[in-house]
């Protein structure tokens, strides 16, 4: 830049943003993640309770994320419109009001209508949050923001366990069972952040009372920049854009990833649990170890990634480990499974951090807004088929062998899609072969 000092002033933006939106960022996240994954520690109560079987559950925690697809792109095109203050908070009020409608679960259709209406209510939230980033950093700060943002997922893994264990301890108090006190007093807490984040989320780089005029103008410019960068692209339509071959890479590689992350979302406690002798709180504890090791892992990670010319290979490697993981936990003891499971976790983490820089970056800027949404809702269909597969094999055979045998072959599939994911813009390509190779672009 002609300014010397504008180096300066961008580096300090970025320092504020991600001191001072990036915490709420990860706390909306991480009770995200809390209030989506809360059932897969009562699977026993709703079966005693409501008659939920094992497959019905499966069903039930899947149908989240049917919802969750069929409005992801139109919310994440709204929030384009009305902005991150107003339409992530929408979005974080209104799941709230669903989880505590979930105490009210009485059969079998409620569990499935509730989970689905829960998917339809937290649409856009993810993808929001990414294109919300995108708005207010250049690549070369993404890593990093992607990779705290992310922290709340796995910090909800750490924090879900013992939160939700203490919480079903309650059971009995007033004559409610423990699991209605976890979704009411969950989906409450759900509203009023949401209701805080209301007044703290800042929209655009304009808006932030707490950047200097330097530092408004800096940041600014390097964001501009990096869009300018993003749709130098043929004029094409929206359509064409995104069903472009790396569009439906990145798709497919997405959905590989999310088989193994919410499969061990919801049976991970269930897995546990076959070490036997464990209070409700134990069970929460244990659960908390693949999360723990996840966070660690991912922020050493993307301090060392965000400095690397190209992501594929540290984006391959983590996809073996996840598969590798998977089916080290078919074999041994519960102990040795929940260690295998936390390799698996690790790598299913770190590839995600990965992941979701390559994907900001390689969308055109004109498809940035549905285009991260229908890479995550799709994607984000993992989350239905997972569960459910999970569920129907214990039925049928006794076992989650079967499961984690499928989720080791998505992994490995999804290291052949990530070696041909580009980090060229997708729509600055598109005569480009699919297949290249070229290192991603460094601005």
């Amino acid at each position: 830049m002609s300014e010397p000092l504008a180096p300066e002033a961008e580096s300090r933006a970025v320092a504020k943003f991600l001191r001072r939106m990036m915490p709420l960022l990860v706390l909306m996240l991480l009770v995200n993640n809390l209030d989506r994954t809360n059932v897969g520690f009562i699977q026993e109560d709703l079966q005693a309770d409501v008659g939920v079987s094992a497959t019905a559950y499966g069903f039930g925690a899947g149908l989240f994320f049917i919802g969750y697809a069929l409005f992801e792109v139109p919310s994440n095109m709204l929030l384009e419109r009305f902005g991150a203050r107003v339409w992530l908070t929408r979005i974080m009020i209104t799941w709230g009001l669903v989880i505590v409608a979930m105490c009210f679960i009485h059969n079998v259709t409620t569990f499935y209508v509730l989970r689905f209406l829960l998917g339809v209510a937290e649409a856009g939230f993810f993808p929001g949050a990414m294109l919300y980033i995108t708005q207010w950093l250049p690549d070369s700060s993404r890593g990093r923001a992607t990779a705290i943002f992310l922290g709340g997922s796995a910090a909800a893994g750490i924090v879900t366990g013992p939160i939700t264990g203490a919480l079903l301890e309650l059971h009995g108090a007033g004559g409610i069972a423990g699991w209605r006190w976890m979704f009411g007093l969950e989906g409450t807490f759900s509203v009023l952040v949401g209701i805080v984040a209301g007044f703290f989320l800042v929209s655009r780089i304009e808006d932030a009372r707490w950047l200097d005029a330097d530092e408004k103008a800096a940041l600014r410019a390097a964001v501009t920049e990096d869009q300018q960068a993003r749709s130098r692209a043929p004029k094409v339509s929206r359509l064409k854009l995104l069903v472009h071959p790396q569009v439906l890479l990145l798709t497919g590689a997405f959905f590989a990833m999310t088989l193994t992350g919410y499969a061990i979302t919801f049976w991970l406690p269930s897995l546990v649990e076959e070490i036997g002798g464990l209070s409700s709180f134990e069970v929460g504890v244990l659960s908390a170890i693949p999360a723990v090791c996840s966070m660690i892992a991912m922020y050493s990670m993307s301090r060392f990634t965000d400095r690397a010319p190209d992501r594929r290979p540290y984006l391959a490697v983590t996809l073996v480990l996840s598969a590798v993981g998977t089916y080290l936990a078919t074999l041994g003891s519960p102990w040795f499974g929940l260690a295998a499971i936390t390799l698996a976790g690790v790598g299913s983490k770190c590839a995600a951090t990965l992941f979701w820089p390559m994907a900001q970056s390689g969308l055109d800027l004109r498809i940035a807004a549905p285009g991260l949404a229908l890479v995550n809702s799709i994607g984000n269909l993992g989350g239905f088929v997972s569960p459910f597969l999970f569920g129907y094999l214990k039925d049928t055979t006794g076992s989650t062998n079967g499961g984690l045998y499928t989720l080791t072959a998505a992994s490995l599939l999804a290291v052949i899609a990530a070696k041909y994911l580009r980090g060229a813009r997708a729509g600055a390509d598109l005569n480009e072969p699919t297949a290249s190779h070229s290192p991603l672009p460094r601005r």
